[in-house]
């Protein structure tokens, strides 16, 4: 029996039921399409979207967005754009589906992208509990700063990670939280209620939480933090989808298309 890209987003937003608004959707093609093969990844970029084609998929799913903006409709001057216009022609040629799934995986229970970074670090057992928008893990013993920066840079093969605070400071109780979710307002809460040692987070505005940790610091109070950056601490959340895919569609190749890093340091 045939699958459709209805039928793939039908299973897969049901954990989550109806949201009255999001921006998940269908971004190119047509929910009626039979689907041969899935890329999932974190980016929908032009060198993503070629490999899907090269494996053979006419699905995509996306977490981020795939024309620059969180909310893309309207985007004044993009159109005429020439990146733009290539990467819609590479789309439309290779009569590709793009399904943009953001907000949903989200709202499972755990938050699938959360519960994926979790995973990738192996920290499943430490876990303490999950919130809507974080994970707090009680580690055992005490672990530096430093020590902690290792071990994720091991396991996510990440070249370089940011740190506000003390990196020989010990630390027991971690906050993990991805994606935006390093901004102030949901971050410093998040420090104080759960009287953190050091939180782990995606990315934010520099000038709100790192600057509430580095007056922390100087003060001569422990609370560290480290940035993983938006795209590693996500992916491991749409390898998550991508497994789940396999469960649902064991019959439909499902592609684990992780990006490119794209920031450097020079």
């Amino acid at each position: 029996m045939s699958v459709t890209v209805q039928d793939v987003i039908n299973r897969l937003t049901e954990p989550a039921g109806n949201l009255e608004s999001t921006v998940d959707r269908i971004v190119a093609g047509s929910a009626d399409t039979v689907v041969h093969g899935i890329a999932v990844t974190f980016a929908a970029s032009h060198s993503v979207l070629q490999r899907a084609i090269q494996a053979g998929a006419n699905l995509v799913i996306t977490h981020e967005g795939v024309f620059y903006r969180h909310h893309e409709d309207g985007v004044e001057g993009m159109q005429r754009s020439p990146v733009h216009q290539d990467k819609k022609d590479l789309i439309q040629s290779a009569n590709l589906t793009i399904y943009r799934f953001h907000d949903t995986p989200h709202r499972y229970v755990p938050d699938m992208i959360t519960q994926g970074l979790v995973q990738a670090l192996d920290w499943e057992h430490y876990i303490d509990k999950y919130l809507p928008t974080a994970a707090i893990v009680t580690m055992p013993g005490e672990m530096t700063v430093q020590d902690v920066a290792v071990d994720i840079k091991r396991k996510l093969n990440l070249p370089y990670l940011r740190y506000i605070g003390n990196p020989s400071g010990t630390c027991s109780r971690i906050g993990i939280t991805v994606g935006y979710r390093g901004g102030g307002t949901h971050a410093i809460p998040l420090c104080v209620n759960e009287r953190l040692d050091l939180l782990i987070a995606g990315e934010g505005p520099e000038w709100e939480t790192p600057e509430y940790i580095g007056d922390a610091a100087a003060q001569g109070r422990n609370p560290s933090m480290l940035l993983l950056g938006h795209a590693a601490s996500e992916e491991p959340g749409m390898v998550c989808v991508a497994e789940r895919l396999r469960e649902l569609f064991p019959k439909i190749p499902v592609h684990d298309i992780p990006s490119v890093p794209l920031i450097q340091v020079i």
